[in-house]
Order: C-alpha cells, then structure tokens, then sequence
C-alpha cells in the first residue's frame, strides 16, 4: 500500500533525476505510480479518487467550524460577536493559502511531476516551505500589529472588540504552521498524494471538536480560557500538524522529499506566476461580497440578514468545489507537464461540466423551494423574503459559478490564470461597483441588484470558457 492512488498500468523506466540530490528507490516509485495513473487511467475514476478524500475531510471541517461557533456562542453575545468579526479575515488567510498560494504549489509540483522531472519535484518543497515561512510572517506581523483598528472599522466595539482582538492575536500567532499546513499539504496533491492531507484535516476536525470545549470552558477544577481557548486550540492542531508534515516530507515515504538544496528563482516563480493571481482572486471574491453587502444595507437590517443568509449556501458548496477542483489542477497539471495537452483538456471538459452539473441540481432546488435553506436559520419574514428572492434570480444561474471554480483550477494547472484573474475582476465590477452605483445612484431594487449578481456570474463564466475554448488556456505544442 501507498500514500497515492493505485494506477492502471505498470510505469514506464523512469527518467534519470536531474539533480544531485537524488530521490529514494520509494518514493520514486510512489510518484511514478501515482503519474501513472493521472497520466493513463480512467479519467473520471481517477479525478474520484483524487477529489472525494478531499470533499470528504472539508465538509467534517467545516461541521467543525459550526461547532466550535456554537461552542462560543455558549459565552455570550460579545465573544460570538468578536469571533465573527475575525472569521472573514481568517476565511482569506486560508483561502489565500489552500487555494491561492496552494493551487500554485499543487499545479508546479504537478507539472514537474508529469515531466518526470523529479529533482525539481522535490526542490519545490523546499521552495514551498521558505513561501509559507514568509507569507506566515507577513500575515502574523500585520495582525498583531493592526488587528484591533481593523476590527473596530469592522464595527467592533467595546467587550466584542477585545473578544475579537483576543481571539486574532492567538489565530495569527499560528499564522506560519497554518501556512505551511496549507502548502504543504497542496504540494502533497500536486503529486498525487491525497490521503495524507486528508488523513491530517479529518484528524484536525476530531481534535478540534474535543480540544476546543475543553480550552474554552475548563474541566473539572482547571478553569477554561474562554475565547482565548478557541484560538488556542487552533493554533495547537495547526502546530502539531506542520511538526508532523515536515517530518514525513523529509522521510521520503511521502512521494516528495524535502531536503536542503540551493534556492533557485526559477521555481519560486514556477509557484507565484499562478499563485498569486489565485490569491487575488480570492481576495476578489470577498470583496464582492462584502461590498453587494454594502449594496444590500440600504435596504435594511432584514434585508443584509436574508441576503447573508442565502448567500451563506455559496460558502457551504466551496468544499465540494475546491475538493473536485484541486483533483482537476492535479490531473491537468501533470498531463501538461508531460505534454498530452488533448488529455488536459478532456480532463478540463470533464471536470467543468461535473462542477457545473453539482452546483446547478442545487441551485434548482432552492430556487424553486428555498425554505429548504433558509428555514434552517430564521422564520423572520421579511430576512426569509430577501433570502428566496435572492435565490429566485441568482440560483438559477449557479452552473456559472460551478464553471467559474472548475476553469480557475484549470488554468493554474495548465500555469495561465491571467483570463481568470480577468474574469474575477467582470466579475466583481459587475455586482459589487455595478451593484452599489444601480442601487444608490439609480434607485435599482432589490430585485435588480440580484440579477446584476446573476449577470456577474454569467459573464465571469463566459469569459474563462471562451478563453478555455479559444487555446488560451493550453500550450501550442507537446514539449
């Protein structure tokens, strides 16, 4: 048995290693058996194999993130307040981190991978830790430093701001393990290795689910921190976790080895070409919805609690989205690595329309019957009215946001995000500036902010399937 899945054929002879620092007899043998099968088996078996670990470990994550709001919630208004001001600036570190940063890792190690360029393959970890080393830092210090203004023009005050600061200052200290968590675990996909990055997330869920009440209310005579203990939980898992990634990185058993090797410009840039306008397409996506919230504000308190209701439901699908999406930048990355571009692209096709088919069955649902969602969290009528609204216009059109995500994941795979990142910002001019000009310079409704939204989605689709369609995507020829 292997950290990676199994492949359908034997491994061709493997290509000598182009670097001094050779790979060990195993872990050679892991990567190839991996390839392999990313390279010739079943397209749709594998993109399974590799997605629904994935799926599976982030939805017990994000029950986690449910539970410990409750557990929270059990001390009062002003710490679930406080929490709540830090969980958008948390969500964007470990957006930027797993799906930003991380997609570039994943895809650079995945087309060094089907090259066969195994040296490289292995400097790349090294690469990846010095990136989380320096974005943990970053985040961090910014943090410390900043944090409390930040969550006061955020709206926080009195006891909920020093919950908010409390419980930031114990997150961000963890800032670097949560990097390197993120990249690391990304680097592990990129080669094909999901069952490590699972097996670390779902073991993080069952700690955290236990450590964090714990922490936070005591047992028996020994007194609980309160907020303080939620991030202290968090920063403990995360901590442990790294410690225990890089001393299985530098086993060998890992399909990557991480050892000490001459730094080179060349794959840093390998990672930050794609990386970091994955990044700035996270940040995209939350300023969107920040600012159609804004939008939403001038039509009252009921109208921002429904819209942030329903808009809540496009959170819950990202699991299930990054989950397939990170399987489609492995399986895309590798093949063009390798130079089979037709491949790549029926991996991409495949992979889009399971995406868009997904995130439509649900988008139908709650359009015609959104009670199904929003009952869960309020009977208030006028918040349950914006959010079915919302729903009855945008809904309809969420197969968009399912190819949106799907081509994202393509094209850091193939190592062009520049059409993407072209159609996040459609995308967020439309809805957000759009949205807010219609509403308070135009007197739009509700009802046409909702459709601006809609229009968004659909645009910021076309755009990446017309650049997808049109060979933007792919290289012009086999290497």
């Amino acid at each position: 048995m292997t950290d990676n899945i199994r492949p359908e054929k034997k491994p061709p002879a493997a290509a000598p290693a182009e670097h001094p620092a050779s790979p060990s007899r195993h872990q050679h043998g892991a990567n190839q058996r991996a390839r392999e099968a990313i390279l010739h088996g079943p397209i749709f078996k594998t993109m399974m194999l590799l997605a629904l670990p994935t799926i599976g470990v982030l939805v017990a994550q994000t029950l986690v993130n449910v539970a410990e709001t409750f557990y929270v919630s059990r001390l009062g208004t002003d710490a679930l307040i406080g929490v709540a001001l830090v969980f958008p600036i948390w969500m964007l570190m470990t957006m930027m981190s797993a799906g930003g940063i991380g997609g570039g890792v994943a895809a650079a190690v995945a087309r060094a991978n089907g090259a066969n360029r195994i040296a490289d393959a292995n400097a790349l970890v090294l690469h990846t830790l010095v990136l989380a080393l320096g974005f943990g830092v970053l985040f961090s210090a910014l943090m410390l430093a900043f944090g409390r203004p930040l969550y006061a023009q955020l709206g926080g005050e009195g006891v909920a701001l020093d919950c908010a600061v409390t419980y930031s200052d114990f997150i961000f200290l963890a800032a670097i393990p949560i990097w390197m968590v993120n990249l690391l675990s990304a680097a592990l996909r990129g080669a094909g290795n999901v069952k490590v990055p699972a097996q670390i997330t779902f073991t993080g869920a069952v700690v955290l689910v236990i450590l964090s009440p714990l922490l936070i209310f005591g047992v028996g005579p020994v007194r609980g921190f309160g907020v303080a203990g939620a991030g202290i939980a968090v920063t403990l898992y995360y901590t442990g976790a790294a410690l225990f990634l890089l001393r299985y990185l530098a086993s060998g058993r890992a399909g990557l080895r991480l050892s000490l090797a001459r730094l080179r410009w060349s794959l840093f840039s390998d990672i930050l070409k794609t990386g970091l306008l994955g990044a700035l397409n996270t940040v995209q996506l939350n300023l969107m919805v920040l600012l159609v919230t804004a939008a939403v504000s001038t039509f009252g308190v009921d109208a921002i609690g429904g819209y942030g209701t329903a808009s809540r439901l496009d959170y819950v699908l990202i699991p299930v989205l990054f989950g397939l999406g990170t399987a489609i930048l492995t399986m895309v990355g590798t093949n063009v690595g390798a130079g089979n571009v037709a491949r790549a692209k029926r991996i991409a096709w495949l992979g889009t329309a399971l995406s868009m088919g997904f995130t439509e069955t649900i988008g139908l649902v709650v359009a015609f019957w959104p009670v199904l969602w929003l009952g869960i969290f309020s009977d208030n009528a006028a918040v349950t009215a914006t959010g079915a609204l919302y729903f009855h216009i945008v809904a309809p059109v969420y197969a968009a946001n399912g190819a949106i995500f799907a081509l994202a994941f393509v094209a850091q795979g193939s190592g062009r995000m520049g059409w993407v990142f072209l159609a996040g910002s459609a995308r967020l001019l439309i809805a957000a500036v759009g949205g807010w000009f219609a509403v308070t310079q135009l007197g739009f409704s509700q009802a046409g902010l909702f459709a601006l939204v809609a229009v968004s989605l659909l645009a910021a689709a076309a755009i990446s399937g017309t650049a997808a369609l049109n060979g933007v995507f792919w290289p012009s020829a086999r290497r």
